[in-house]
This record gives structure tokens, sequence and C-alpha cells, in this order.
């Protein structure tokens, strides 16, 4: 892996490993356990997203099946009266683990161990199981030909003979892959980034260059503590979030089921969506175009030759902000559950040591995750705009059109 991500996934990895969650359930225990498992086995974030949606479908469809009060995703099938909800949960999301990650088989054993204790023994817990283990069996043949295993085929660009960077931008196929709740990759592509002459390509060339230079002297010490807390990337962006408004007392099983079936739905498609975006406009990033601001024909820019990002640029093109696209749809998801108004919400995050973040509002924590990739060097502000209009539209159309209440 690139040392750039290989960073990133260590600051998620300890992150994840001291995060906790007021009485966990079932739901948000399996979340944090498949996210550690993507972790561990070093999966792009973007990879991790199919992770999380295919245990939170299967969990879901699961756990449906037995109390049948929403639209299923994809299956439900006849269960025996008193199976146990918890247990088809936890079966489902165990069954879709080992066949993901079978080098991880010993420590998913113990924890599906430990999960299942807390069933009591009996017919409903056997049948529970029974009920899991189908449902994952369904979604696992379901997704197995999605496109996820695609090759990378991106053809370097260069004339022959002239060395270029050696190595592979991620997530060209990504487009591809099968989405969850849109109808393709391309259903939300947006039009193209601002044109090199325009006057809005000055203006957010010169912010990032101004505000995203690492030796910036006019980013405030807060701007620099955003843009590190939000090196993390992928579901440990989202999920402590969610998790956090799940535990929301007098909450059930199937209603956090469902939630997290609708937020890692709706990132996954974002994820598919932006990387559609991303290799079709194929827009440089804040380095590649201060570094060349004398190529670009626009006499509002001028070049720095030295100029480098607050926080490594990821190895993928820059249009639109995927960051922005993923909290986003992240946003759209959980204020169709918990509203717009006031939540007490706090995150913390390795990338910046000893440091806790606070949002009165949902829409403040995806705000700042989107303003953190301006301060940190590596996006352009209509490319944030893009990214989180497109998001919302993402999460609205999950919300609006999947696991909808039993008539």
């Amino acid at each position: 892996m690139n040392p750039v991500f290989a960073r990133c996934w260590l600051f998620a990895l300890a992150m994840l490993a001291s995060s906790t969650v007021a009485s966990p359930d079932a739901v948000t225990e399996w979340n944090q356990r498949a996210a550690n498992c993507a972790l561990e086995a070093k999966q792009f974030p973007f990879v991790a997203t199919r992770t999380l949606a295919m245990v939170h479908t299967a969990m879901f469809d699961a756990m449906n099946s037995v109390e049948g009060r929403y639209a299923p995703y994809k299956f439900k099938i006849a269960v025996p009266q008193d199976s146990s909800t918890e247990a088809a949960g936890v079966a489902a999301a165990y069954t879709v683990l080992v066949k993901l990650f079978p080098d991880q088989k010993s420590a998913l054993d113990t924890a599906y161990a430990a999960s299942l204790a807390n069933v009591p023994d009996g017919k409903g817990k056997t049948s529970g199981i029974a009920v899991g283990e189908e449902i994952a069996a369904k979604f696992l043949a379901l997704r197995a030909s999605d496109g996820a295993d695609a090759p990378n085929t991106y053809k370097p660009p260069t004339t022959p003979g002239v060395y270029i960077s050696t190595t592979l931008p991620i997530g060209f196929q990504w487009g591809g892959v099968t989405p969850w709740a849109m109808e393709r990759g391309s259903q939300f592509r947006p039009g193209p980034p601002p044109q090199l002459l325009s006057p809005e390509w000055a203006r957010d060339y010169n912010e990032s260059k101004d505000v995203g230079a690492r030796k910036s002297a006019s980013r405030t010490p807060e701007q620099t503590e955003i843009a590190r807390f939000w090196i993390i990337t992928g579901p440990p962006s989202w999920d402590p979030v969610a998790r956090e408004l799940a535990s929301t007392p007098g909450r059930s099983l199937i209603q956090n089921a469902r939630l997290f079936a609708l937020v890692e739905m709706a990132t996954a498609d974002a994820y598919i969506a932006v990387f559609d975006a991303k290799y079709t406009f194929n827009f440089w990033r804040p380095i590649t175009a201060i570094r060349n601001g004398d190529a670009d024909g626009n006499d509002a820019t001028t070049r720095d030759p030295a100029w480098e990002p607050v926080i490594d640029t990821p190895l993928h093109p820059e249009y639109p902000c995927a960051h922005c696209i993923t909290s986003a749809a992240a946003r759209a998801i959980l204020e169709s559950e918990f509203g717009s108004g006031p939540h007490a919400l706090s995150m913390t995050s390795t990338s910046a040591p000893g440091v806790e973040h606070k949002w009165a509002t949902i829409k403040d924590y995806a705000d700042e995750v989107s303003a953190s990739r301006i301060y940190g060097g590596i996006h352009y502000r209509n490319s944030v705009e893009v990214g989180k209009s497109m998001g919302a539209k993402i999460g609205e159309l999950t919300a609006q059109n999947y696991l909808k209440p039993a008539q």
C-alpha cells in the first residue's frame, strides 16, 4: 500500500480501537467489528464501504425477516415463530465477514461467540442463526460479480521514454461497481470543473494555494487542526457519529439495523459516484496546478515551484471531493432519521492527538469534514460544493426509496 494511505489507515485503526459507544447493541457492535476487519485487511476506503454495506444490508434483511416491519432491501424469507432478531443479525454479519476475511476467522469466531452469548439458548436462537446465515449467503452471491474485483486498467499519460511517477492512481475501476441505491455510477455525474480561464478557477486556485499551503501564513491554528483531524477516510469518518446517534435511548435493534443499512448503502454509492466523476474529468490536484501555475493561461494565477499542501495528496483525481460527497450522503440519512435540530455530537481522531471535536448539529459535522479538504490543500472550493450536492442527492434518494415501513 502507498505510504500516504498506510498512514491514514493506521490513524483510523487506532481511532477505531479506542472509540466507544454507550451501551452498544448488536448492530453498533458489528458495525465496529466490520470496520475493524476492513482496516486490518488494509482495504482502501472505497472498498471498505462495500464491506460495510454488505454487512449491514445482510443484517437488516435478516432481522427484518424476523420482524417484518419494513420493506426488505433485497430478501425476505419465511422464518419460524419466535426466532431471535438479534441472533439473525449477528449471524448475518459474522457469515459475511468470515467469507470476506477468512484469515481473520479466529478473532471473528471469538466475537461471534461473545455476541451470541447475549441471546438465550433455545429454538429461537437456533432458528435466528439459520435465518442470518441464509440471508448472508444470498448477499454474498448477489455481490459476487458486482465489479469490485475488476482490474485497475488506468493508462498513465506519458510519451515514449519519458519518466513519470510509477505509482498508479487508485479507484479507477470503482465507478463501474454495481450501486446499492443508484441505478448506475454516472446517475449524479456533475458538469465539468471550472474552465481554467474563468474567474471561478482563479478564485479557487488562489484560495487553495493560500490557505492550503504547508507554510501558509493565513491559515488559522483551528483550520490546521481541522485539516489534520480529517486525515481519516472512509467509514471511520462517519460511523462514529452514526453510532453515537444510534445510542439514543429507546431505539430498537431493527431501527438501528435499518439506520446503518441506509448509511452504508448511501456512502458506498457516494464513492461509486465520485470515482465515476473523478476519472471522467481527470482534473488536477492543487499540488500539480500550483506548481504549473504559469501554464494554465490565466493571468490571475501565479506559479509556486515549491508549493506543498498541509496533508498528503490522495492518489486519485481532484474533482469532485470524496470526503464531501460521503459526509453529505451520511448527513442526509442521519437527518432523515434524527432531524436537523440540535444534537450533542463528538468524535476523536488520532491524526489530531488529544483533540475532541464537537458539533451542535449533523450539518455542522458534515460541513467541517468538507472544509477540511480546502484547509488541507488537496481540494478546491467548487469541488467541495459539487461533492456536497452529489452526496445530498444520493442520501436523499436512498432514504426516500429504500427500507420503508411496511404497509
